[in-house]
């Protein structure tokens, strides 16, 4: 950067794109005002030198970037980039100055003091009248908050799209509560399905509090269970997170459990209690503990209900897991194995029915 001064004798600026006679004479001068009072960073880069350091910046640039001009000048770009910038846009520019062509790309850069931009920057080489590159024009574009608004966009467009998957789910799950439940007294079988849908409503409480993402489960054992439970609920288990997916299922099988505990266990007696007990497996998944006591003796005769039928199907064909239940004489202990705790396979409630299994709760 040392070398003598000399001017491009055979560089020759771009035509106005509209001009007046007396603009043209002074567009020399008002190129220099209009680059300094333009609110757009702009730098130019002297590709004479391998490094293409730097040999013009505004005041813009200054600004967005937070050094002063003796820290910049001479010194190659690069001086912007971090750790998180991304390898694939360094190298869209480096193939651009090698080629000598224009360039569009958007990259995180680093002020002086630290703090991340995304810059939408824009290069544009400068030859002289024999075609050799002399200089590298470029403009930057602080876009941070256009990122952020629209990183907020697909946010929401996932998150409505979630909504619309579960809502879809929630009502294909209505029609088979509707269809499947069975019972001789039409108010007996109105109250059927408004547990069973209000069960399915809290769960969706639950989800759209949490904004749709990840629950802790002890939450959606508390939103299920106090209600029939009260003060005769026990729970314990470490803090575990659930996906979305998995507690709309989980949701109604808990509700049969806790409704056939209120009506045929545990639960029905004055002294009974129920305790919920999990963890987590060592491949990631769930092992749930289902203990009453304190109730009446488990009916020597069981038969099935749909509610239990359910129970089977979502937990072995929904969520790929495995139920185990233990019909003690002290009350009913159950536990329910799962292998995933983000991810269920499509459902379909009225196949429920074709399951066949008599040694469960008659919910």
């Amino acid at each position: 950067m040392n070398d003598p001064v000399q001017p491009a004798t055979m560089l020759h600026g771009d035509q106005p794109a509209a001009s007046t006679a007396q603009g043209r004479v002074d567009r020399k001068e008002l190129a220099f005002i209009a680059v300094e009072r333009t609110r757009m960073p702009m730098v130019v880069t002297d590709a004479r030198h391998g490094d293409h350091p730097i040999v013009l910046a505004n005041q813009a640039f200054l600004d967005l970037t937070g050094y002063d001009a003796q820290e910049v000048l001479g010194r190659n770009c690069r001086f912007l980039q971090g750790s998180d910038t991304a390898v694939e846009a360094v190298d869209k520019i480096r193939a651009a100055l090698a080629a000598g062509q224009d360039c569009d790309v958007e990259l995180l850069n680093y002020r002086k003091d630290g703090s991340a931009f995304w810059n939408q920057l824009h290069m544009s080489p400068v030859h002289d009248d024999a075609g050799q590159m002399l200089y590298v024009f470029a403009s930057q574009r602080d876009i941070t908050a256009f990122r952020k608004v629209e990183g907020l966009e697909a946010a929401e467009h996932r998150l409505l799209r979630e909504v619309d998957h579960r809502a879809m789910n929630a009502l294909a799950i209505v029609e088979g509560i509707v269809r499947l439940t069975r019972a001789d007294d039409p108010s007996h079988y109105a109250a059927a399905v408004q547990r069973r849908v209000q069960a399915l409503a809290a769960a969706h409480a639950l989800l759209g509090r949490a904004g749709w993402r990840d629950i802790r489960l002890e939450q959606l054992l508390r939103a299920q269970i106090e209600l029939y439970a009260d003060q005769r609920l026990t729970l314990h288990g470490p803090a575990i997170d659930i996906g979305a997916a998995l507690v709309q299922p989980l949701a109604l099988v808990l509700h049969e459990m806790v409704a056939n505990a209120s009506r045929h266990g545990a639960l029905s007696a004055v002294n009974g209690a129920l305790a919920l007990g999990w963890t987590q497996t060592s491949a990631g998944g769930l092992e749930l503990t289902w203990t009453e006591t304190g109730g009446p003796a488990p009916a020597a005769a069981r038969p099935r209900g749909f509610g239990a039928t359910m129970i089977y199907a979502i937990i072995e064909r929904q969520l790929r897991g495995q139920v185990l239940l233990e019909w003690r004489p002290q009350g009913l202990a159950a536990k329910f194995v799962l292998p995933r705790l983000d991810r269920v396979d499509a459902f379909r409630l009225s196949a429920a029915n074709e399951d066949s299994n008599p040694e469960v709760p008659g919910a």
